[in-house]
């Protein structure tokens, strides 16, 4: 079947699906959307009220639907799983989410779908590696959110420390979306600057004080929201907002998507965020950045736990 450009499927109509859906739609990158949850009642509600705002914003068909209406979509993103917890790691989800997404990715085999799966739900490097073997498919059609959202946060923290608007900060989170991710300093620059240098600028000269705190609050972010209002959409819906105007643009963007390593770094057969061209096809190719030799014994760290986790639970 033909793909349609301008269709997306929403698989989850949770927190994260929902605000999503919202999203997407006021993005205007769709004319057509269709919400799969394995409640139906809760697809059909989230699609009537999404539809309810159309007279506000631009035409674009939204329903509920089922796996059948996924064959011609551009993008299926899969916000589907199991809630993190206050106190509990995106870890934690693993058992309950490989479950839900073998059976998911299960589904949309059994159609004749040749898009881009975009994984979302969590933990993100695990489940897209999952969803890439399940699926079969070249992995540059199977994309994890990973740290694009946890890289926002980044460059808003140094925009409000350095006094600068965020989207002149150039800096990566990188390595798993998790607690064992790590921000990449070595390559991070403001207006052409290396992040010191600019920071100097600014008057700041207590760097390695102000680059833990900073980080600190970045990594610990989604805690923080959860223990406040027990879930966090709105940013990730953001972000996945961003992730697919860069595949139905065909952007070339370079973002820090989850992708399967294939030697990068000296890394093999594991999903994690590294800076990647993302267009029409998906992942276009990983964009090694300059790493010191701390970042890059902490990005195989990173590596390492999400090996040792696939082995024993997958």
């Amino acid at each position: 079947m033909a793909i349609n450009s301008r269709k997306v499927a929403m698989v989850g109509c949770g927190f994260v699906g929902s605000a999503s859906a919202f999203a997407l739609m006021q993005s205007k990158l769709f004319s057509e959307m269709v919400l799969i949850d394995a409640d139906q009642n809760r697809a059909e509600g989230e699609a009537l009220d999404i539809s309810h705002g159309m007279a506000f914003a631009s035409p674009m068909k939204i329903y509920a639907g089922t796996y059948d209406d996924v064959s011609d979509a551009a993008i299926i993103v899969i916000t589907a799983g199991a809630n993190q917890k206050p106190e509990e790691t995106r870890l934690d989800l693993i058992q309950k989410n490989a479950k839900i997404m073998r059976s998911i990715v299960g589904e949309i085999k059994k159609r004749d779908f040749e898009g881009i799966l975009l994984i979302v739900s969590n933990p993100v490097d695990i489940l897209t590696y999952i969803a890439l073997k399940e699926s079969g498919y070249p992995a540059n059609r199977v994309i994890g959110s990973g740290t694009v959202l946890d890289t926002g946060r980044f460059r808003y923290e140094l925009g409000e420390h350095l006094g600068v608007d965020s989207r002149s900060v150039h800096a990566y989170i990188i390595g798993e979306h998790g607690d064992s991710e790590l921000a990449a300093w070595s390559d991070a620059r403001v207006g052409g600057l290396k992040i010191s240098d600019f920071c100097e600028l600014r008057g700041h000269f207590n760097h390695e004080d102000s680059m833990t705190r900073i980080f600190d609050h970045v990594k610990n972010s989604a805690y923080e929201i959860i223990s406040k209002k027990h879930a966090t959409y709105y940013g990730i819906a953001m972000a996945v907002v961003r992730i697919c105007s860069a595949i139905v643009r065909d952007e070339k963007s370079i973002m820090p998507v989850s992708s399967l390593m294939t030697g990068e770094y000296g890394l093999y057969d594991v999903v994690l965020s590294i800076p990647a061209v993302v267009d029409a096809n998906g992942i276009e190719t990983v964009v090694p950045i300059e790493l010191s030799e701390t970042e890059l014994l902490a990005l195989k760290k990173s590596a390492d736990i999400l090996k040792d986790i696939l082995k024993d639970n997958v």
